[in-house]
């Protein structure tokens, strides 16, 4: 949820788009006391209306669109070694998934119909495009554990990851980069639950935390469109990283400014807590960091 064109104009218009995107979701979901929550910390004057405008979309299309898959898997692999984890976060995709849920350039936007989505390096574009993404190496390994067996973890599942570059634009959807795919991968958990992505940190764009998106399928079969999804959330950073990365490295000039104005209090996503959905990080802006997270979910 910073482009590089016309940056001001046009980042403000996606990012209002995905305000309300994201208000229609909430709307969708029944969760009326979130997108009040907004409301109230951004503005009522002028997101009232917008407001609105989400409900009547979000009632439109509840009859119409399915955003959950059955839960049938079973659970298996070792336990984490705490009989209590936390289910993460249920959280907007926000407007630039690409799991078919939307257009882009008045196309369905499916990157899971790709060939070679399956990956764990996502830092190239893949099936026929080129463009590869800059930025300071991260690797992020997400264990799945199911809340509802003791943590135990999950093996054979799978998750979808994207984020944006580090100039802050979303692969298949923001101007310069319609035509790539890079940052956008799947990858099945292993018998101790975890997937491993090789990416780039994401830039920070205006109005939003440093973050990253995640969905999560009951296996790399169904992984092919948001209608199978068992759950979807958001990957945060602490505060110290994103400022030496943003600092530390020309590619993201534009996030300097961007990450002063923001903060997890203010986002409107995390501002309702980000615990479950923070990551622990090592290394460093040269050589690098390693991200690590457990997720939970109740299967």
């Amino acid at each position: 949820m910073s482009q590089d064109h016309d940056q001001t104009t046009l980042n403000q218009d996606l990012h209002d788009q995905g305000l309300l995107h994201d208000l229609s979701t909430l709307s969708l979901q029944g969760d009326r006391r979130q997108a009040l929550r907004w409301v109230s910390m951004l503005g009522a004057a002028g997101l009232v209306p917008m407001l609105g405008i989400a409900q009547a979309a979000g009632s439109r299309n509840r009859n119409t669109r399915t955003t959950t898959g059955t839960t049938t898997g079973t659970t298996t692999g070792t336990t984490t070694g705490s009989s209590s984890c936390p289910v993460v976060n249920e959280e907007t995709a926000g407007p630039y998934p690409g799991d078919g849920s939307n257009t882009a350039n008045g196309s369905v936007a499916n990157a899971l119909m790709l060939s070679g989505i399956v990956r764990s390096d996502i830092r190239s574009s893949i099936a026929g495009a080129t463009g590869v993404a800059n930025g300071v190496p991260v690797k992020v390994i997400i264990k799945l554990v199911n809340t509802n067996a003791s943590c135990a973890s999950l093996a054979g599942y799978a998750i979808y990851l994207w984020h944006c570059d580090a100039q802050g634009r979303y692969s298949m959807y923001s101007s310069g980069v319609t035509g790539e795919n890079y940052l956008r991968g799947v990858q099945a958990t292993d018998s101790t639950g975890s997937v491993t992505f090789q990416t780039v940190f994401p830039g920070c764009y205006s109005g939003r935390m440093p973050h990253m998106h995640f969905e999560v399928y009951r296996d790399a079969n169904t992984a092919t469109s948001f209608s199978n999804k068992l759950k979807t959330s958001q990957l945060a950073f602490p505060n110290d990283v994103s400022s030496a990365v943003y600092n530390g490295s020309s590619t993201y000039s534009a996030s300097v400014a961007n990450f002063a104005r923001i903060s997890f209090a203010t986002d409107n996503v995390f501002s309702d807590g980000v615990t479950k959905e923070m990551t622990t990080i090592t290394g460093n802006a040269t050589d690098g960091y390693v991200a690590t997270i457990t997720v939970g979910i109740s299967v």
